[in-house]
C-alpha cells in the first residue's frame, strides 16, 4: 500500500484550532488506521473508511501533490471536520451523498454519531481543472450546473449527472426491477448503495456478493455484470473518465 493521504471527506476545508497537535513530519502519512485502500490504479485510489461512533480520525496530512478527492457517505451522519489551523465545521451527510474536495490539507474527522461514520473515500490521481455540479451540489465552490429535467433513460436503465470535471464524470446509475442484468463496458469505477450480486463476463463465471460500500473497477470492454434482485430499484455511483470508451448494456 501507498503512503496514506488523508480521507478527504469533507468538502470544504475547515481546521483545527491552535492548540491541535500538528501532523506527522512527512509529506504523506504512512497510515491512519481507519482508511483501507481497496483499489489503486492510473485514474484513482480507492478507500472504504470506517469511524466508530463518538471516535476520531487521527490528524493526517494529504499527500504532496495535492490530489483531488471524491467521498461518498454510507449512512445518515454527523461529523466535524477540523483542519489544521481554521476553525471546527459540522456537517450533517446524508446516505449515498457525494462530495468533492481539493487536495493540500491536514485534518481530523471526529464521528458525533451513534452509529459508525461510514465513508468511500476516492483520491483522483489526474489534474481534475474546472469543477461543474449538474444534478447535486458535490463540489461546495462550483455553480450548479445543467441538470437534465429527466434522468437518461434505456431498458430500466436510469442515469443521473450528478458532477463533472475536466477528466472525470460521476452519475448516479439506478436500475429498476424490470431488467435482469447491465454489462458494463466502459472503464470506471463503481460505488455500490445497495446490495447485490456481480459476475465476471466468462462461461460458469461464479457469481460475488456486492454489499453497500464495495468499489469494483470495471475494465473496457470488460463485460462484468451487475445483477438486479428484482424486488427494488438498485443504485450505484459510476466514476467514469475522458478517454474511455463503451457504454453499458443490459442483459
Amino acid at each position: 500500500m501507498k503512503p496514506l493521504l488523508c480521507s478527504a471527506f469533507l468538502l470544504l476545508t475547515f481546521s483545527l484550532n491552535a492548540q491541535a497537535p500538528v501532523p506527522l513530519a512527512h509529506d504523506n502519512v504512512p497510515g491512519e488506521p481507519h482508511h483501507h485502500l481497496k483499489i489503486e490504479n492510473e485514474y484513482v485510489r480507492a478507500y472504504y473508511v470506517e469511524v466508530g461512533p463518538h471516535s476520531d480520525t487521527q490528524l493526517h496530512q494529504h499527500d504532496q501533490h495535492d490530489n483531488d478527492y471524491l467521498f461518498v457517505t454510507l449512512g445518515d451522519t454527523e461529523v466535524i471536520n477540523a483542519v489544521l489551523g481554521k476553525p471546527e465545521i459540522k456537517f450533517s451527510l446524508k446516505d449515498g451523498e457525494a462530495r468533492f474536495t481539493r487536495g493540500g490539507f491536514a485534518h481530523v474527522a471526529r464521528n458525533l454519531s451513534d452509529k459508525p461514520f461510514r465513508n468511500v473515500t476516492i483520491e483522483l490521481l489526474k489534474p481534475q481543472g474546472e469543477v461543474k455540479n449538474l444534478c447535486a451540489h458535490v463540489a461546495a465552490s462550483a455553480q450548479a450546473g445543467d441538470c437534465p429535467e429527466f434522468p437518461t433513460s434505456s431498458g430500466g436503465i436510469h442515469k443521473k449527472p450528478l458532477f463533472e470535471t475536466g477528466k472525470t464524470s460521476l452519475d448516479l446509475v439506478s436500475l429498476d426491477p424490470s431488467l435482469n442484468a447491465l454489462s458494463l463496458r466502459k472503464e470506471g469505477l463503481i460505488v455500490f448503495l445497495g446490495d447485490t450480486q456481480i459476475q465476471d463476463n466468462a462461461i460458469d463465471a461464479p457469481k460475488e456478493k456486492a454489499v453497500e460500500g464495495d468499489v469494483i473497477w470495471v475494465a473496457a470492454g470488460s463485460g462484468k455484470l451487475i445483477w438486479n434482485s428484482k424486488k427494488k430499484d438498485l443504485n450505484f455511483l459510476l466514476l467514469t473518465f475522458s478517454g474511455a470508451g463503451s457504454a453499458a448494456k443490459p442483459q
